[in-house]
């Protein structure tokens, strides 16, 4: 039986999932900066409800980023205790990725632009692509003011993309040349566990694991904000 932990603290949200052989029970909490608080008891009370210890689980699974540096903080450190005391191996997932995922498989998109606000007038994002049920990304992930955000030219110029992520406050301020292929704006779509287990057990099926040591935050900004 394959059992995979994943966490995220990346945003307001705090969430706990558990992958059990296809199955998947999530705790997932807005929790504006009671992440750090709520994050061991969510994953004591999932592991009760699934009924299994923590030496049990095979991998450890963490929304790596980019996302509040705070937030990313308590995933990341989190996330390395628990790999070093269990000597498990860790799983990073794009946060990005984890919201393109959730627009695929939620609402059926086949083409996700993902937004969220990184403050200081910039947004972090990426463009994705549904191949069989799972985001490719399209170009590198990155930060950027809103104005600098673009799609990338496909062969089906046609099809509508979906706008997702808290950076939806910044449509105003987005290209026209993005705008006008948007047909969907989810604002309050966030990064969640339930996404970033189903991803990562992907990855582990395919041996892309990481130490414990390996486990980082990706912050995309060198310059880490007061109160982020």
């Amino acid at each position: 039986m394959t059992c995979i932990l994943a966490l995220d603290t990346s945003t307001d949200a705090g969430s706990v999932a558990i992958w059990q052989d296809g199955k998947v029970l999530e705790d997932f909490q807005l929790l504006p900066r009671q992440q750090a608080q709520a994050l061991l008891p969510q994953i004591k009370n999932l592991l009760n409800k699934a009924g299994i210890e923590l030496k049990q689980v095979d991998a450890l699974a963490f929304g790596r980023g980019p996302g509040s540096f705070t937030g990313l903080r308590i995933a990341a450190a989190s996330i390395q205790g628990l790999a070093l005391a269990l000597d498990k191996p860790v799983i990073p997932v794009s946060t990005l990725e984890a919201m393109a995922w959730t627009a695929i498989h939620a609402k059926g998109a086949s083409q996700v632009l993902t937004l969220l606000d990184a403050r200081m007038d910039e947004v972090y994002w990426c463009a994705w692509q549904a191949e069989e049920g799972w985001p490719t990304a399209l170009v590198a992930e990155q930060l950027s003011t809103p104005e600098e955000v673009n799609l990338p030219v496909l062969a089906d110029a046609t099809t509508a993309w979906v706008l997702v992520g808290s950076g939806a406050g910044y449509v105003d301020r987005l290209a026209s040349t993005v705008t006008t292929k948007l047909t969907q704006q989810l604002p309050t779509l966030l990064p969640s566990a339930k996404a970033i287990v189903h991803l990562a057990h992907r990855a582990w099926l395919k041996g892309e694991v990481v130490d414990a040591g390996e486990a980082i935050p990706i912050y995309l900004r060198d310059k880490v904000t007061h109160g982020s």
